[in-house]
């Protein structure tokens, strides 16, 4: 049964995967016709909910994504974290440059408009920077500000030096939480951590049943240059850390709000 799922489910991804780079192309195009850029975070958004869809993850949100532009931050589990939270609000990601390099997935990243940064490589105030002007042109940008993925059970202390971006910018920051479920407990397949290939994991996940995922938008905080950053990354922390702990509870997983399923708009 499982192999049957698994090449039910890759079929599916994969066409899916010929039609958002359809998407892609097209949208390009138009770039190149009109002799400006198109914003491509809402044809993003429709992509990663398809993708989403096609993979068998069946999200429950709680909360909204606040108008934007804001700066989103939330923990980081999977590669999977970045369809998820992009099929529920329009958002540009950054992410570490080797995903920039995956067969496929990379240059759809590429197209979506992901931010890529370089690990280890002291280019963090760059960063802030670009982040920075995008979210002065009006568009969202989510963060991952533990810097790494994790098995999902906890949340790891946040890094602050990419959070001063949403001062610079004037804006606010939304925290998010994110967490898997199978079988009402703690998804230990999900985790996309160690040594693991994309290849591998993809397998894996889609040769089980569906696994549930939560997301919680919490409310957007205040920031500005003034801002005690250190204050602040320890209450952000505590809040993402809180809605963790309510998605793997049962009522937090099954409750009223987070009994639907996003939809894209």
């Amino acid at each position: 049964m499982g192999y049957l799922r698994l090449a039910a489910r890759l079929i599916l991804f994969l066409l899916f995967l010929v039609f958002t780079a359809g998407v892609a192309v097209t949208v390009s195009l138009a770039e190149w016709i009109k002799r400006r850029p198109i914003d491509r975070t809402p044809y993003a958004r429709f992509c990663f909910h398809g993708a989403v869809r096609s993979l068998g993850i069946q999200v429950q949100q709680q909360g909204q994504a606040a108008r934007g532009p804001v700066l989103f931050i939330s923990n980081h589990i999977s590669w999977s974290d970045i369809p998820v939270l992009g099929g529920t609000a329009p958002l540009r990601f950054l992410s570490k440059a080797e995903v920039g390099q995956w067969p496929v997935i990379g240059w759809l990243a590429h197209q979506a408009g992901t931010l890529f940064i370089q690990r280890r490589s002291g280019k963090s105030a760059r960063s802030r920077e670009e982040i920075a002007n995008t979210l002065r042109q009006g568009q969202s940008v989510l963060v991952f500000p533990e810097g790494t993925t994790t098995a999902g059970l906890t949340v790891l202390p946040f890094h602050q030096r990419l959070l001063w971006a949403a001062a610079d910018a004037g804006v606010n920051i939304q925290p998010i939480s994110i967490g898997y479920l199978r079988d009402g407990q703690p998804d230990h397949l999900a985790p996309f951590i160690g040594d693991d290939d994309f290849q591998s994991h993809l397998t894996r996940l889609l040769k089980k049943p569906a696994v549930k995922v939560g997301v919680i938008y919490h409310a957007p905080v205040a920031v500005s240059a003034q801002t005690d950053m250190d204050a602040l990354c320890r209450q952000l922390h505590q809040t993402v850390t809180a809605g963790l702990r309510r998605i793997h509870q049962a009522d937090g997983a099954h409750g009223e709000s987070a009994s639907s399923p996003i939809t894209a708009n």
